[in-house]
């Protein structure tokens, strides 16, 4: 049942990819000695988005789990696009102290970061726990790249002009923050209700980190739904017939990318912030579980809680009432 809710949240996309519809990236920017982190780059969506980003000029570095998976994406994208400037760095997103480790690394190597695409993610996975006991998909999804993302935003907030992608989903729908019960202990545990939450807790964090950056930042933080995508990440579902209908109806890694790429580039964002993209196009009409400031403001301070936040980063986020991000 869960698999078969997955598709039917994304019927619309599934018909933009059977009948035409799906829309690219039309922007031209370059990249150009910015620096740029890709998480989970070493297949699927990351490593396409990487190269597609290598194409353009930045410096990239992938963050995967695998290193020598990396290693191998890296000569491929290099393979491809000789001139492409990249490196590996082992990220574990499951790992408070490998997110930790990373985020000191990546401070050694480099005065700022421009880009982040919290790319990295774990797809309807058995009841799994993470390195810090957390269940895997929240504690991946959600928590690992909120702290990821807060440990970068100094190296972030020291770029002329920064850009922070997260990866939803269109599952996000059928999501809901269960405070109460958050690791769906005790039988509460379905492989499509932990995803779901943990899609909306990415929209809910992004909304969350626009307003408390707030309008003059010159960080902007964008979620994105790439549509259906043919990647390795279904490989805790796959059948028969769910191969089938993947071959059928879901998009190429290339064009999965699409929606990421506009938020990475397009021109005409550059003044908004905290809003869920897909088919390269804001979604101006959300449900109310991914717009209520009163649950992402309660997830923030949850999820500082659980990553056991400092007191200094916690004030570098004091909250302000806006509605400029309405």
């Amino acid at each position: 049942m869960g698999v078969l809710a997955h598709l039917g949240l994304s019927l619309k996309d599934f018909y933009l990819n059977m009948f035409g519809g799906r829309l690219r990236c039309e922007s031209t920017r370059r990249l150009d000695g910015k620096v740029v982190v890709v998480t989970g780059a070493n297949t699927g969506l990351g490593k396409e988005t990487a190269y597609q980003l290598s194409l353009r000029g930045a410096k990239l570095y992938i963050a995967c789990r695998d290193l020598g998976k990396a290693d191998i994406a890296v000569k491929e994208i290099v393979s491809e696009n000789p001139k492409a400037n990249i490196t590996s760095l082992k990220l574990d997103l499951s790992s408070f102290k490998s997110i930790r480790e990373f985020a000191d690394d990546l401070t050694i190597r480099e005065p700022h970061v421009d880009i982040l695409v919290n790319n990295a993610g774990v797809f309807m996975c058995p009841e799994w726990k993470t390195a810090d006991g957390f269940e895997m998909q929240f504690g991946t999804n959600h928590l690992g790249s909120f702290l990821l993302t807060l440990s970068l935003i100094p190296l972030l907030k020291k770029s002329e002009s920064a850009r922070v992608v997260n990866l939803s989903s269109s599952a996000h729908m059928t999501g809901q923050i269960n405070f109460d019960n958050i690791n769906l202990n005790n039988g509460a545990y379905s492989p499509m209700k932990a995803y779901a939450q943990s899609k909306l807790a990415n929209i809910l964090f992004t909304r969350e980190l626009a307003n408390r950056l707030g309008p003059n930042s010159n960080i902007k933080v964008y979620a994105v739904n790439p549509g259906a995508v043919n990647t390795d990440a279904q490989r805790h579902v796959r059948n028969a017939v769910f191969d089938w209908f993947i071959r059928k109806a879901f998009l190429t890694p290339e064009m999965g990318t699409q929606t990421s790429l506009y938020c990475v580039l397009d021109e005409k964002l550059d003044n908004e912030s905290g809003f869920y993209y897909e088919n390269c196009r804001r979604v101006e009409h959300m449900l109310s579980t991914a717009t209520d400031d009163k649950v992402s403001e309660r997830l923030w301070d949850l999820s500082c809680d659980l990553v056991d936040l400092n007191h200094d980063m916690r004030r570098l986020f004091v909250r302000t009432p806006t509605v400029w991000q309405k």
